[in-house]
């Protein structure tokens, strides 16, 4: 037995190891920190409510969510809000990925046409403001192909995430070693194969951090929407805030559930970028 284990005892467990209690200080401290900022700000909003003679009612909010009439359980404006809010996020994320993704191929393509085309797509959508392209939509594209506000709003924010999207594509794709390009087509693989089975498994998991940003900013772009009198969750938090006048508890309400759409779409990406790399370490 050596002289550490006789001195802490036959059998003892040993002390942890000093970076293991720095991390757990670090830790502590972050979130000492946070709790003391979270803090702060909620003292802040308190205060100002309260020097500007602020009745809170907070009671009132839940009606605003959903009621129970007769053991029937009914929506309330907020949360049909919320679904149509999760309807044109989910429609927009589907044609942003596929025209993100026919974007990048085309920016990598060897046709001139194809990449004058998708380059001119990028710099004119990304470096003109999200509500002129919606107001453009709305007035001008909507009555020429007849279609409604629901989808014009939706073809909007899919054009204006697919230009981030395709970025990020052609970046994880670029990211690929040129090794598995040469193997590929050594083996006899055709170009769409290439894609399909080597290259865009590899980068997926390049892709998955920031295109969770994009999508987490299309949920939050869609709010833009209610400019074209769509009853998103935003559009429906104001006119909740005309009929009761609560407008610091319906605007928290409506950060809070913009909020838990955020933090499980990030969740639910980094469950699966860390499945994707468990399966590549596999291989």
């Amino acid at each position: 037995m050596s002289e550490n284990a006789a001195q802490n005892g036959a059998g003892a467990p040993a002390p942890p190891p000093p970076a293991v209690w720095r991390d757990r200080r670090r830790a502590a401290l972050d979130w000492l920190t946070f709790g003391a900022g979270t803090a702060l700000i909620l003292w802040a909003i308190v205060a100002g409510a309260s020097g500007m003679g602020y009745n809170w009612q907070w009671y009132r909010v839940p009606r605003y969510i959903y009621r129970v009439i007769d053991g029937e359980l009914i929506w309330g404006p907020l949360m049909r809000g919320l679904f149509v809010t999760l309807d044109i996020t989910a429609w927009s994320a589907a044609i942003a990925l596929a025209l993100g993704l026919a974007t990048a191929l085309l920016r990598l393509s060897r046709s001139y046409a194809g990449h004058l085309i998708a380059t001119l797509y990028l710099e004119l959508v990304r470096n003109t403001p999200l509500l002129v392209q919606m107001y453009l939509f709305y007035f001008v594209l909507s009555p020429i192909l007849g279609i409604e506000r629901f989808w014009t709003g939706v073809l909007c924010l899919a054009v204006f995430e697919a230009s981030f999207i395709s970025e990020i594509i052609r970046g994880g794709i670029l990211s690929v070693p040129r090794g598995q390009w040469e193997a590929a087509a050594a083996l006899g693989l055709r170009p769409r194969h290439v894609y399909a089975r080597v290259v865009l498994p590899q980068a997926l998991p390049v892709m998955l951090p920031p295109m969770t940003s994009a999508l987490v900013n299309l949920i939050k772009n869609s709010a833009i929407v209610s400019t074209i009198a769509i009853f998103d969750l935003t559009n429906e938090g104001r006119n909740v805030i005309s009929e009761s006048f609560m407008s610091f508890e319906i605007w928290f309400t409506v950060a809070a559930m913009y909020l838990a759409l955020t933090v499980t779409l990030s969740a639910f990406a980094g469950w699966l970028e860390a499945r994707a790399r468990r399966g590549q370490e596999r291989r």
